[in-house]
């Protein structure tokens, strides 16, 4: 492998390299975004309990619900996207409508996140302080309100490492619907490697641009991450440092 036949070939090809960049993180965005949509649904829906006092019919519902989507769950996370991408695809293509090809990559991501997303949240939520449930609830809330006002946004706050991991893993896995020819950065680098035949300088460029992709986002999402996790205070730095020392001094006196 020469370092100078990837610096060609990254130079002479770079519009088709750029065409499948852009493609991979609109259907790796889209899809983990989506996904969350479907994870906060499906482990909500999951995460919540109903006591004896609820209606035998509400329960036995709640029950059905629960092992579909446990059934879901199961099988979007035990099979290989490449799998579920023609299966998905192909039946929809073939039986029902011919659709878009862009529109279906983003649907099975769509999907396949929501199944991890959802165990995500799931988790997120049972991290939560059970406390932070019950006092909301005496303060007179209603479960949906302790759910969506209290409970989410604190597990969602817990699940974020996880969350934004997601999308990284989305960004490698989409590399996969080059079965159904979505021109993503997979699919525009084979179709330099066929051209030039020069597979491994090729794939080697590939794989410096997904790690490119992926140490950015990493960047990105830690930043996030601190700022969320910063804690912030009602006075300025130094006035709460004053603040302390009164407090202790006035204790020892």
């Amino acid at each position: 492998m020469s370092l100078e036949n990837c610096f060609r070939i990254l130079a002479k090809y770079y519009p088709s390299f750029l065409l499948g960049i852009r493609t991979t993180l609109i259907v790796s965005l889209s899809g983990t975004l989506i996904g969350l949509v479907i994870g906060l649904l499906v482990g909500g829906f999951r995460a919540v309990r109903l006591d004896k006092t609820a209606p035998k019919e509400t329960r036995y519902l709640k029950n059905a619900i629960d092992i579909s989507l446990k059934i879901y769950i199961e099988f979007f996370r035990g099979t290989p996207m490449m799998v579920q991408a023609v299966f998905i695809y192909y039946m929809v293509y073939t039986n029902i409508v011919h659709w878009d090809k862009m529109i279906a990559a983003v649907v099975v991501i769509s999907i396949n996140t929501g199944a991890y997303m959802s165990e995500i949240i799931r988790s997120g939520i049972q991290s939560v302080d059970p406390g932070q449930n019950e006092a909301a609830r005496s303060l007179g809330m209603s479960s949906m309100q302790t759910m969506m006002d209290v409970i989410l946004p604190q597990a969602i706050r817990n699940a974020f490492p996880a969350i934004c991991n997601e999308f990284i893993v989305n960004i490698k896995d989409s590399s996969v619907l080059m079965i159904i020819s979505i021109t993503e950065l997979m699919f525009q680098s084979n179709s330099v490697a066929g051209t030039t035949y020069r597979f491994t300088e090729t794939y080697f460029v590939t794989a410096m641009i997904y790690l490119l992709m992926t140490s950015m986002s990493s960047f990105l999402f830690h930043h996030i991450e601190l700022r969320m996790n910063h804690t912030k205070t009602s006075f300025p730095q130094s006035d709460t440092n004053f603040y302390s020392m009164k407090i202790a001094k006035e204790k020892t006196q």
